[in-house]
């Protein structure tokens, strides 16, 4: 039966078809979820009887909707690609290498195929190719391209994904040959992005990079290539002359929407660095958790702040940045950053736009490195992550390093890491094994207050108190009949108050 996707607003071919789409649920309204707020540790776990988090709701909004298997869409025109939206159902994956070893391309493919199925689609097969470099007319070489072909028709897929960014003729020249729709792994994270942003500034940075990668490969439909008006037509008074080729009417709205969503990201970022000034100015110390992509991020943000935030067994999950705060065994208080994850090979296109919000790392005091432990070759991963910190120039973050999942690891995998980062800590963030020894080496990263005051607080300034435990590290206190005598570490605004209630004698 040849159905079209329940996604792509085609009309139903019967009436089975049109009863699953009536039965078909969309979730509720996006919520922002870049606004820094607190939360104390355990405080949304505490309560037995409390509502569903934030982030139990966001994920079941996720699954309210979710593509059917089996359905095919047929193409029977693949130049019309651009003109929809991707549907991903039956899907081939193919590969090239050209260094390294069978191992490394297979787990390339295999982070392939976790995309693929993340955007919603079926993987049927996947295939990987030796050669010293892509064949540069289509991929794979023309003998490759014609058992490709073969696949596809035996296995009744309608997308091919290549683990590679394809230039524009060679995405042509495929689909001419496999004759169904062809899409590289930049498109695929493009459009698993666009899935899961859900603040205004992450839509925005996924529009910006949607475009950017469109603009090189947009290409002519048939006939509206040929030009409006003008140029020997028939159109009429009025409407000769040179006019305009459809392609290049598109490439000038594109680029008219570029330039205004980049002014948009402007104005968002002037918030978001207003907020990270008013940090500063306070002098809490800031930590970023990076890492690839399903390491386990949110689920450490949630088991240090009890923050809530969603957590999903899915690549790129998180790409709204969160912003919690947290304090150190010794009262210290500082913020923690729960950022988007990193990938192999990710698309520039989305570096370039999502540079404001990397910047939370760039101007972090600590960059928390997690590292998923149960996967078959974390080094990579972690080589990954640096690749993209070297990008965004936050090479000179002090780093610690976490190898998470240390519950489903294999010890001999945890063994090579330990021998190769002598520092790491180990933690389970699921069943929070070495959580409290991740603390300790916290506190211990986190930069120290310069400032040490010694001060009598009368007891009409509990307001100086109050904010010397909120800001600072308070060391010691004493009651006495003048007020209240207090030893801490402090910001420099804070110091600069407090010595007007230092005694003579200190």
């Amino acid at each position: 039966m040849n159905t079209s996707d329940i996604r792509g607003g085609d009309r139903p071919q019967n009436r089975e078809e049109e009863a699953l789409r009536e039965a078909i649920i969309v979730g509720g309204k996006d919520n922002v979820t870049d606004a820094p707020t607190t939360a104390t540790d355990g405080d949304r776990h505490d309560d037995p009887i409390s509502a569903p988090d934030r982030g139990e709701m966001e994920l079941a909004e996720r699954h309210a909707l979710r593509r059917v298997r089996g359905l095919s869409t047929e193409l029977t025109d693949v130049t019309e690609v651009e003109n929809r939206a991707l549907r991903l159902e039956r899907v081939v994956l193919i590969g090239v290498w050209n260094r390294g070893t069978q191992e490394e391309a297979d787990n390339s493919l295999t982070e392939l195929a976790a995309l693929s199925e993340t955007a919603g689609a079926l993987v049927l097969e996947g295939l990987t190719q030796r050669r010293t470099k892509p064949d540069p007319a289509t991929y794979i070489g023309k003998g490759k391209a014609a058992e490709l072909r073969d696949i596809v028709a035996a296995t009744g897929a309608d997308t091919v994904i290549c683990d590679g960014e394809l230039t524009p003729g060679q995405l042509i020249q495929l689909e001419n040959v496999v004759d169904v729709k062809v899409i590289d792994r930049t498109a695929l994270i493009l459009d698993i992005f666009a899935q899961h942003a859900r603040s205004s500034e992450g839509k925005t940075q996924v529009e910006l990079a949607q475009l950017n990668y469109l603009l090189p490969r947009l290409r002519g439909w048939g006939h509206t290539l040929s030009r409006q008006a003008g140029g020997g037509g028939d159109g009429g008074v009025g409407l000769r002359g040179p006019g305009e080729t459809k392609i290049e009417t598109d490439r000038r709205r594109i680029n008219d929407k570029i330039a205004k969503l980049r002014r948009q990201l402007r104005g968002m970022r002037t918030a978001r660095d207003v907020k990270r000034d008013v940090r500063r100015a306070r002098q809490v110390p800031s930590v970023a958790i990076a890492g690839y992509t399903n390491a386990g991020k949110s689920s450490m943000l949630n088991r240090l702040t009890g923050a809530g935030v969603l957590v999903e067994d899915a690549l790129f999950a998180t790409l709204d940045p969160t912003v919690r705060q947290a304090r150190t065994p010794d009262g210290r208080a500082f913020t923690l950053s729960d950022t988007v994850g990193f990938v192999r090979h990710l698309p520039h296109q989305l570096v370039e736009a999502f540079r404001s919000t990397l910047e939370e790392v760039t101007d972090a005091d600590l960059i928390l490195h997690v590292v998923d432990g149960s996967h078959p070759d974390p080094e990579e991963q972690i080589r990954a992550v640096h690749e993209v910190l070297a990008d965004i120039d936050a090479t000179d973050v002090p780093e610690l390093v976490v190898i998470n999942k240390v519950d489903a690891a294999d010890p001999d995998t945890l063994k090579v890491l330990r021998s190769n980062h002598p520092d790491v800590v180990e933690v389970s963030a699921r069943t929070g094994e070495g959580i409290p020894a991740l603390i300790e080496r916290l506190a211990q990263c986190l930069p120290e207050l310069a400032h040490e005051v010694r001060a009598l607080v009368p007891y009409s300034r509990g307001d100086l108190l109050s904010k010397a435990y909120e800001e600072g590290r308070v060391l010691s206190e004493e009651h006495t009949g003048e007020g209240t005598t207090i030893h801490a570490f402090v910001p420099k605004a804070l110091a600069a108050k407090l010595e007007n209630y230092v005694p003579s004698t200190v």
